[in-house]
This record gives structure tokens, sequence and C-alpha cells, in this order.
């Protein structure tokens, strides 16, 4: 069901963008943009992962460098019947992760300095479970194309109001239709992109608990990592909100909720659903401890990372 609801969606961000070619040029103009996205996306295909990990600094560890976190990747990835992708550590207070790639084939994995801190290794393979989950259903090369589209929508509806929209029959300039599809093309373009990070975080939160085997895990970890991804702010993340979406948690600043708005689903909603996975599972979830009846485990001691 995720899948083709994301489908549906990938096809209504597609529909837009043909629809503000039509309103630039008509026909050839609708052509024109069916192009344009066919080369964004051909470009974010081959680059969008090596783009991402250099805007965060992100810096590549091994088994030598990092052998704790690597290793319990390497043992997700078996579990999941994954190729290892290749691991990074981002220097960054803010705890959250994200994965990249076009294909489980080119995948990369990152986590902050900041998660590896405050999360235990229970908690710190449910989140890259969670992430690998992202890999094997190749919600990254998704949510590259959606991003891309976004913006390229974002692009062309400047395009129609300063070339003055398409002609009609009397050869003048379209106004309203151009000034209409400038203000309302980027706003249903990033509700649709919201709409497909949402059902994709939830298709990862599930598929995350099937290959850690300890969905609580990752429940504890999301109630740590939405606390304190609001009181720790993401500098790169703000100067770049168009990858909020890459983020496990929301990295931007004020909280985020299961709305229309929203990049990632309340927390709240996730957790509660990974409850019900793990009493699916045969697993119930502790006596209430906190707002998600959180069941924390206790921090494991500091690694190389701080």
């Amino acid at each position: 069901m995720n899948t083709m609801r994301a489908g549906l969606l990938l096809a209504a961000m597609t529909g837009i963008f043909l629809a503000v070619g039509y309103a630039i040029g008509g026909s050839q103009g609708m052509v024109i943009a069916f192009l344009f996205a066919v080369g964004t996306n051909a470009f974010a295909y081959w680059n969008s992962d090596k783009m991402v990990l250099g805007m965060y600094g992100a810096r590549e560890v091994s088994r030598d460098t990092a052998p704790e976190f690597y290793d319990i990747i390497a043992r997700l990835a078996a579990r999941a019947k994954l190729p290892m992708p290749k691991v990074y550590i981002i220097d960054s207070d803010q705890p959250n992760a994200f994965a990249t790639g076009r294909d489980p084939e080119h995948a990369a994995v990152a986590a902050t300095t900041g998660l590896l801190r405050i999360l235990d290794d229970r908690e710190i393979a449910g989140v890259m479970g969670h992430e690998l989950a992202h890999v094997r259903n190749r919600d990254t090369l998704i949510m590259t194309i959606t991003a891309t589209l976004a913006g390229a929508i974002g692009m062309l509806a400047n395009f129609a109001f300063f070339l003055g929209g398409r002609r009609d029959e009397r050869g003048g300039g379209n106004a309203i239709l151009s000034i209409a599809m400038m203000i309302l093309a980027p706003i249903a373009a990033a509700l649709v992109q919201f709409a497909i990070s949402r059902t994709r975080e939830y298709g990862a939160d599930h598929g995350g608990a099937e290959i850690s085997g300890d969905p609580l895990a990752l429940a504890s970890a999301l109630a740590k990592l939405e606390q304190m991804a609001h009181q720790v702010p993401n500098a790169q993340a703000e100067a770049n909100p168009a990858t909020a979406h890459l983020f496990i948690v929301n990295p931007l600043s004020g909280h985020g909720a299961d709305n229309l708005f929203s990049t990632h689903p309340a927390a709240g909603n996730r957790i509660a659903k990974l409850q019900e996975i793990a009493r699916a599972m045969g697993s119930a979830p502790p006596p209430s401890r906190g707002p998600w009846d959180d069941a924390a485990p206790k921090p494991r001691a500091k690694g190389p990372w701080g």
C-alpha cells in the first residue's frame, strides 16, 4: 500500500511539473518541461549522494576507524541481504542519521556524532536498520527524484511569472495563469513531496524493525532523537532545508506534526506503530516511562566519536 501510494504521489508531482510547462508554452512548453525533468533527474541519479554527503561534511569510516559502528551496520546489512553500504560519520552534535545512494549497490549510510554519543548499541542498530530499510526499498532514489522535481517546479514557476506565461489565442500573455502557477505550483509540489516523505518514513520504520528485530529499541531511539533534534541546531540542515526529508527525524528547528506541511510523521504516531509491531512480534512494550511509553535502554560507554 505504501509503495502504491508513493507511486501515485510521484505521478502527481510529474503532473504538476507538466502543468507548469503547459502554462509557460502550451504543448511545446510541456514537452520542454518533460525533457528538463529527465535531465535534472539524470543528474540527481548520478550525483545526489556525493552532493549531500559533501554538504554535511561526512567522513567515510571503516572497521579500523569506527569498529563498533561499522560492525553494527555490517550485521544489519547481512540480515537485510543487502550489499555492505559505505559508512559515514558527520561531526554534528544533533543526533540524526540518513541514507543516500541511487541503489543498494551504491548506497551510503551516515550518522552524526551526536547520535553515536546518546544512543546505546540496541538503539543505534534500530536507527541504522531504519536507514537500511530505506536502501532496500529504494526510497533514497524516490526521494531524490521528488526533491529534484520540487526544486525544478519552483524554477519553472518563476519562469512562468517572468515570461508572462503561455500566449493566448490573441497573442497576449496569460498573466492570471502565470501568477496562479507561480504561487500554487510550488505549494502543491511541496505538499506532494512531504506526503511521499511521510509515507516512506512509516515504511522504513516497519522495515527497520524487521531488519534489527528490535522495534522497541527503534521506538526508544526515536523518542530521544525527536527530543534532542529540537534542542540542538543543525546548521547545515538549516542552510539546506530541502534535504530535511533525508533524516530519520526532522533536523530543522520547530516541532514536527503529522500534517500536510511536515516532512516526517509525528514521533508519537511512529512510536505507537512500532509498539504495535513489537506486540505482533511477541514482545510487549514495558510500563509507561514517558510521553511515548519510552523504553529507553541505558547508554553505553562512549566510542571514538566522543
